[in-house]
């Protein structure tokens, strides 16, 4: 029998726990998801809760928000689903999609977030017993992944790319199963809302090895849904320098950018200096490495439509112009912040300048001037850009590549 103990919730955690059983008065209500599952993984606890009540969750949820301090967002007045936000918290709150906890819980994505504890018991005795109707706590000792019943990824597909995401973060295994479920869910990916798929994009760029998690996304069908430019990209072969197609590229600049960002300290003498830049945000959450990740991705997005063979040469023309509005196109599709699109789009339109500047063999004070006047404190992201794409080249370091350079 399996025990969550209270001193398992982060103290956040655990005063929008109490804020719930004060709201809920006699109502039953029970901790779910993610809470639970960190727990057994033994992860440090965050600070995001979810809930579930047999109904009513909106009416708690406002009770909370009011006693929390917090701000009360509807989510799903139909459907009888909320949020409240306090400070660094967050709690999500929704009645049972079934007749029962055990229905509601085998409704869930998978059988790892498909585990509750009654909030009553663990306030009042300091834990409780976990309630496990999908055999999630056996998956997570076996370390895999799994849907809980055939329906689910077509319920709600944006389920098919949590599950990449959460296999990279949790360090966990998409069974043989899922992995044919999530590939047959992936087309049921366009109709998706954009906000929902740039938020789970997004989480997957923020992962430590957000390149693995990518390769992942296009191995089952996804990558090609979200970013459909990324066929052309896989059939564009690329002269040398270059060894790989462009989207192989692509993928190994984003690596370059995984393996960098944990240590920005080693280029040195620029190393404080970036690392404390690139630890900023641009709207809406949205971390500097996360969209350098992107442009990454990103930087050569264009160069299948402007690929032209001259004279036995293949060539680009253009492709950071081109690539430049084709990014601009695609940060409106996902529904990025402004600043971050603008970002996007100003690394993509820029990339090849540091190469341009160390052609010319010597930059002039009126260059210089120029390049800060057009890149303004995106330089330091754009310099950087510049150095995963050198080292994706031909898969090299990036560290590597920057003390070559500084000889």
């Amino acid at each position: 029998m399996a025990v969550l103990r209270l001193d398992r919730l982060s103290p956040a955690g655990l005063v929008l726990v109490r804020a719930v059983a004060a709201a809920a008065a006699r109502r039953e209500a029970w901790l779910v998801g993610g809470a639970v599952r960190d727990a057994f993984l033994r992860r440090a606890p965050g600070a995001d809760v979810d809930v579930v009540l047999p109904s009513g969750a909106l009416e708690v949820g406002r009770r909370v928000a009011d006693r929390a301090g917090g701000a009360f967002v509807p989510l799903d007045a139909e459907r009888g689903a909320a949020r409240v936000v306090a400070g660094d918290a967050r709690l999500d709150l929704a009645d049972f999609r079934a007749p029962t906890l055990a229905g509601d819980l085998a409704a869930r994505d998978f059988t790892v977030n498909a585990l509750a504890v009654p909030i009553r018991d663990l306030l009042e005795r300091g834990s409780a017993t976990v309630i496990d109707p999908t055999g999630g706590l056996a998956d997570l000792r076996a370390r895999r992944l799994r849907v809980p019943g055939p329906r689910v990824l077509g319920e709600d597909p944006l389920r098919a790319l949590r599950g990449v995401r959460l296999e990279a973060a949790l360090g966990l295994r998409l069974t043989p199963g899922t992995a044919r479920a999530i590939r047959a869910a992936a087309p049921g990916l366009a109709a998706v809302s954009a906000e929902r798929v740039r938020d789970e994009v997004l989480a997957v760029l923020a992962l430590p090895r957000a390149a693995r998690a990518l390769r992942r996304m296009d191995a089952l069908g996804l990558l090609a849904v979200i970013l459909p430019e990324a066929d052309a990209m896989r059939r564009c072969a690329q002269p040398a320098p270059h060894r790989f197609d462009v989207l192989e590229h692509s993928l190994r600049a984003v690596e370059a950018v995984d393996r960098l960002l944990p240590r920005l300290a080693a280029l040195v003498p620029l190393g404080e200096e970036l690392a404390a830049h690139m630890a900023g945000e641009l709207g809406g959450g949205v971390a500097r490495g996360v969209v350098l990740k992107l442009g990454a991705l990103l930087h050569d997005v264009s160069k299948p439509e402007t690929r032209r063979v001259i004279g036995g040469r293949i060539r680009f023309f253009e492709h950071d112009l081109v690539g430049a509005r084709r990014v601009r196109q695609i940060a409106a599709r996902l529904r990025l912040p402004a600043r971050a699109a603008a970002t996007l789009e100003r690394l993509v339109r820029h990339h090849l300048r540091p190469m341009h500047l160390e052609a010319a063999g010597q930059v002039t004070r009126r260059a210089r001037y120029r390049f800060y006047r057009d890149l303004a404190e995106d330089a330091r992201d754009l310099l950087l850009l510049a150095l995963v794409a050198s080292a994706a080249l031909t898969g090299a370091s990036p560290l590597a590549v920057w003390r070559r350079a500084r000889l």
